[in-house]
C-alpha cells in the first residue's frame, strides 16, 4: 500500500477546500520501517521523549530520526515502534478524542491500523482517522482518532528517503576501507581484523599468521598490495603437503588488539580452544583468491584490550564483521566484538559482542536462522527484551554483513545484510533491555566463543561460523556512517 499518496484537495474547514500539501511519498510494505510526517507540519509521528511506557500519547515533532519516530508497519497491520511497542487505540476507543498512544504489542484490532492510498491512517476497530489535534502543527501537538473528514491535519507520508544520523563529518579519503570510512564519522576504529583484505587504504602490514604442522613453523600472511587484498600464494606455498592453522589475527589499527587463539601461549588460558585450520574455505575478494577464518567447535581467539581503546563500562562503542549464512550451527557461541577479561559470565551488560547462528535463547526469532543478534552477556538478544521481534529475519546469503552498536546508556542497534548486494536492514534500533543500563562492558576482544569461553566442558566454545573482516569503534557510529560501510563491502567483492 502507498503511505500518503496524498488527495489533490481536502476540507481543511466548514465548507472551505484547499489544496493539500504535496508530500515526497513513498511506498510501505510490511515489515519495512520508515517514519510517518504529518502533511500540513513536515513534523513526525513521535513518542515523547522516547518513552517506552505504556498509555504514552503520541505527539508530532521535528523529525529527527530516531527510534521514537521510526514505524513498523506489519502484516497484521500493526505499527510498532522499538520492535515491540504498538500503536493503540487508547481504551479500545471508538469516540472522537480517544487518544492514540503506545501500548504492549497484543494483536487486538485497536492495534491494527489502515495505511490508505488516500493519505490517511485509519483503525480498523474504530473506523476513524488518526489526526493532529485542533489541526496543530507545532511541537508537542497530541495525536488523537477523529471521524474522517478529509483535512489536512489527517494526511500523513512517508519519506522516500528513510531518516538517519547525521553524515560523516568528513568525506572519506579515495579508496577509503572501513576503518577510513569509520574515523570520518567520528567513531574511529580500536580493533580491525580481517583475513582477506586491508581495512584501512594505506595499511600494509600483516592480516594473519599460519602454522604449519610439518615443523611447526610459523608465516606471516600479508597483502598482494597496500590497501588490498590477501597474498594468498604465500599461505599455498607455505603450507603446501602439509596442515596449517591460523594462530592469530592481526589488528590493523595499530593498537595491538591482535586475536590470538586461546590456549597458545600468547594468550593465558584455557587449553581447550585450539586454533582453526588455515585451508578450510577459500574464496575471492575483488577477483583475488583468499582464505577465511573457518571456526568450528573448539575454536576461538581473544584479546583483553580494555588497556589499548576497546570502550569499556557504559562508553558507547559499535562494530562490524562479514560472516557467512551458511555455515553456522546453535552452539554458544558465535561472538565478535567487547567481551570479558576474566572469561567469565560476569553480569549482565559485561558483554557487547555481535552474535550469528541458530540459536535462539529466548524463542520467537522469526524464520529458521541464522539471526544477527546480540550477546550482551546472559543472553543472546534479538531486540530489546526476551519477547518476539517482529523485524527479525534470517540471513542465509553465503556472505552477510552484521552490525552492532550501543550508546551503554539507553539505546542499541542491530542491522544485517546481504554483504554482496543491498542495504543494511535495522533488526532493532530502540532501548537496551531491562537490567542492561548502565553497561558494564571490561573490554577484552572475542571471536568464535561465547565471554566464558573455555570451560573444561566445551562450555561457551561449541559455536561454528566464518569470519572474513570486521572492526570495533569507539563512539556510536551513524546510520550513514554503517551504510557506508556496508556499501564498502558491496564494492570489495566478496564471490
Amino acid at each position: 500500500m502507498m503511505l500518503a499518496a496524498v488527495l489533490a484537495s481536502v476540507l481543511v474547514g466548514v465548507g472551505t477546500v484547499a489544496a493539500a500539501p504535496q508530500a515526497s511519498a513513498a511506498a510501505i510494505e510490511p515489515g519495512q520501517s520508515t517514519r510517518i510526517v504529518g502533511v500540513p507540519s513536515g513534523r513526525c509521528l513521535d513518542v515523547p521523549n522516547a518513552s517506552t511506557t505504556n498509555g504514552t500519547q503520541t505527539q508530532l515533532w521535528d523529525c529527527q530520526g530516531g527510534p521514537n519516530q521510526t514505524w513498523t508497519w506489519t502484516s497484521s497491520r500493526q505499527l510498532i515502534v522499538y520492535g515491540n511497542k504498538c500503536l493503540d487505540a487508547s481504551g479500545q476507543g471508538t469516540a472522537n478524542g480517544t487518544a492514540a498512544i503506545i501500548w504492549d504489542c497484543n494483536g487486538q484490532t485497536n492495534q491494527q491500523w489502515n495505511v490508505n492510498a488516500n493519505g490517511t491512517i485509519t483503525g480498523v476497530h474504530s473506523g476513524l482517522c488518526l489526526d493532529a489535534s485542533g489541526y496543530g502543527t507545532t511541537n508537542g501537538t497530541k495525536i488523537h482518532l477523529w471521524a474522517c473528514h478529509g483535512g489536512t491535519n489527517q494526511q500523513w507520508s512517508s519519506p522516500s528517503t528513510p531518516p538517519t544520523t547525521p553524515p560523516p563529518t568528513t568525506p572519506p579519503p579515495s579508496g577509503a576501507r572501513p576503518c577510513d570510512i569509520y574515523a570520518s564519522g567520528g567513531t574511529p576504529c580500536v580493533a580491525a581484523h580481517s583475513t582477506t583484505r586491508a581495512l584501512y587504504a594505506a595499511y600494509a602490514g600483516n592480516l594473519y599468521q599460519v602454522r604449519r604442522s610439518s615443523d611447526n613453523t610459523s608465516r606471516n600472511i600479508g597483502l598482494v598490495t597496500a590497501g588490498g587484498t590477501a597474498n594468498a600464494a604465500t599461505q599455498d606455498a607455505f603450507c603446501a603437503g602439509t596442515t596449517c592453522v591460523v594462530t592469530v589475527v592481526y589488528d590493523q589499527s595499530g593498537r595491538g588488539n591482535d586475536l590470538w587463539y586461546q590456549g597458545s601461549s600468547v594468550v593465558p588460558g584455557s587449553p581447550q580452544s585450539r586454533p582453526a585450520v588455515a585451508t578450510s574455505e577459500s574464496l575471492t575478494v575483488g577477483g583475488a583468491k583468499a582464505y577465511s577464518l573457518y571456526i568450528n567447535p573448539g575454536n576461538s581467539y581473544w584479546r583483553d584490550g580494555h588497556l589499548t581503546g576497546v570502550p569499556t563500562g557504559a562508553a558507547p562503542e559499535g562494530m562490524y564483521m562479514v560472516t557467512s549464512g551458511t555455515h553456522v550451527n546453535n552452539g554458544c557461541c558465535f561472538d565478535y566484538g567487547n567481551s570479558e577479561t576474566t572469561r567469565k559470565a560476569d553480569a549482565a551488560g559485561a558483554m557487547d559482542a555481535i552474535n550469528f547462528g541458530t540459536q535462539c535463547w529466548f524463542g520467537g526469532c522469526s524464520g529458521t536462522g541464522p539471526w544477527v543478534q546480540a550477546d550482551l552477556e546472559w543472553g543472546l538478544f534479538p531486540g530489546g527484551s526476551q519477547t518476539w521481534n517482529p523485524n527479525q529475519r534470517s540471513f542465509t546469503s553465503k556472505f552477510v554483513t552484521a552490525t552492532l552498536k550501543n550508546n551503554g546508556t539507553s539505546r542499541f542497534a542491530i542491522k544485517g545484510s546481504n554483504a554482496q548486494s543491498g542495504s543494511l536492514y535495522t533488526l532493532w534500533d530502540g532501548s537496551l533491555p531491562p537490567g542492561y543500563s548502565p553497561m558494564k562492558k571490561q573490554g577484552a576482544i572475542i571471536l568464535g566463543s561465547g565471554g566464558d569461553c573455555c570451560k573444561p566442558d566445551g562450555g561457551a566454545n561449541l559455536s561454528a561460523g566464518t569470519f572474513y573482516e570486521g572492526a570495533m569503534v569507539a563512539g556510536y557510529p551513524s546510520d550513514a556512517t554503517e551504510n557506508a560501510v556496508q556499501a564498502n563491502v558491496v564494492t570489495a567483492g566478496y564471490r
